[in-house]
């Protein structure tokens, strides 16, 4: 496959698109699939057969995110990661905006990778994976979005200075997160495996819904293959599925896995890697094979949750988090299982050799070095000021 690469001096060329010239999707998405219209149960999940539709963001000028950022002025910068700065803008008409700028070290391989991650998100149409507004080209490259005015479930869940998330939030951000990566496996025009998913490139709305971020990672997957081999391996310390963190292997499963760990996290409260660098899988797992899920729970809550809906969420996650890909749901299957609310055990049942070799293989990790692996990566959470903390800028 031909990767797309433009020079500095032809991006402005590229993205100069008038009436009637092909879009920057025409030029990037070729293929479509058009598989039924799923439902389940009471969650509609959108079309993936939905009509391919031209994308709505546009070309902004360097004066426009200058004057809206305050000259990218430090008191709006949000957050820093690996390649990119996020700032905090105002437009205008009023709109509040966060603009992501590729930062001027960088190289031509961060170009391309800043490149691609606009291919990614600029046809995604789903309420919850993140809207992209447009770009700019002049003076740098920028993409903008939709500025979330409640940050990441990260910086709400983790901020110690703020009262426990209450159960029913934590429950619409798993049913909304889960349908918002179904979408990006089967929804999208193209298979699209985020390889991030996590509390802190998971966004909310002012009403607390959910919406995937940061696609700097993400890959597409054609229909005929059924995963990518990528290295390096690049991602965050604790959301690794096994076969990738030790054979570079991506497929819809490794978006899975980091799934199962998100749920953990809202379950618990606690980070995929505390401060002692223990994994929350580790910690999780006497607690599973015990069946002592109420030991799961954010002890912050105080007892305020749902049984049932916290029986279907740990199992749920006991899923998505298995050693070996095969035996882990897909994202369909993971829709039926929280909206239905069945826990039928003897369906999901393992063979003995398989349980036997179950893998949860990161006792051995160092994760002293975990800081090496995420500055890797290049999520980018545009959160509101002081709600950043380390977890997210990974």
């Amino acid at each position: 496959m031909r990767h797309l690469y433009l020079r500095k001096s032809s991006f402005k060329r590229f993205f100069s698109v008038s009436v009637g010239r092909r879009s920057i999707e025409d030029e990037i998405i070729k293929e479509s699939v058009s598989p039924e219209h799923e439902r389940i149960g009471e969650l509609e999940i959108l079309p993936v057969d939905e009509p391919f539709r031209k994308p709505t963001w546009k070309c902004f000028s360097f004066e426009e995110i200058f004057e809206a950022t305050n000259g990218f002025h430090a008191e709006n910068l949000v957050g820093r990661g690996g390649y990119a700065e996020v700032y905090r803008g105002v437009m205008k008409d009023g709109q509040v905006i966060a603009v992501k700028r590729l930062m001027r070290a960088s190289n031509e391989q961060k170009e391309k990778e800043f490149l691609t991650e606009l291919g990614t998100i600029g046809h995604v149409h789903h309420p919850n994976v993140s809207s992209l507004l447009g770009c700019c080209v002049d003076n740098g490259l920028h993409l903008i979005f939709e500025f979330s005015l409640r940050g990441s479930v990260a910086s709400l869940l983790h901020d110690e200075n703020l009262p426990p998330m209450a159960w029913k939030i934590r429950y619409k951000i798993v049913i909304g997160t889960a349908r918002g990566l179904h979408y990006l496996h089967k929804g999208c025009q193209r298979r699209i495996i985020h390889r991030d998913i996590k509390t802190s490139n998971v966004l909310l709305t002012a009403d607390f819904e959910p919406q995937i971020s940061d696609f700097g990672l993400a890959k597409w997957l054609p229909s005929q293959w059924t995963h990518h081999s990528v290295m390096p391996i690049e991602g965050t310390c604790g959301y690794l599925a096994p076969e990738y963190f030790m054979h570079g292997i991506v497929d819809e499963k490794t978006d899975v896995f980091a799934f199962g760990v998100f749920l953990l996290e809202i379950i618990s409260g606690r980070k995929p890697v505390d401060g002692s660098h223990q994994s929350l899988l580790n910690w999780a797992k006497p607690h599973l094979n015990d069946e002592n899920i109420e030991a799961l729970v954010d002890p912050r809550l105080c007892g305020d949750y749902d049984v049932q809906q916290l029986k279907t969420l740990v199992f749920t996650a006991s899923l998505c988090i298995r050693a070996s890909a095969m035996w882990r749901p897909t994202m369909v299957q993971v829709l039926e299982l929280l909206e239905d609310g069945k826990i039928l055990q003897d369906s999901w049942k393992m063979p003995e050799q398989e349980e036997e070799n179950e893998f949860w293989g990161f006792d051995d990790l160092d994760w002293e070095g975990s800081d090496d692996l995420e500055c890797q990566s290049n999520p980018f959470s545009t959160s509101l000021p002081g709600s950043i903390g380390s977890s997210q800028m990974s």
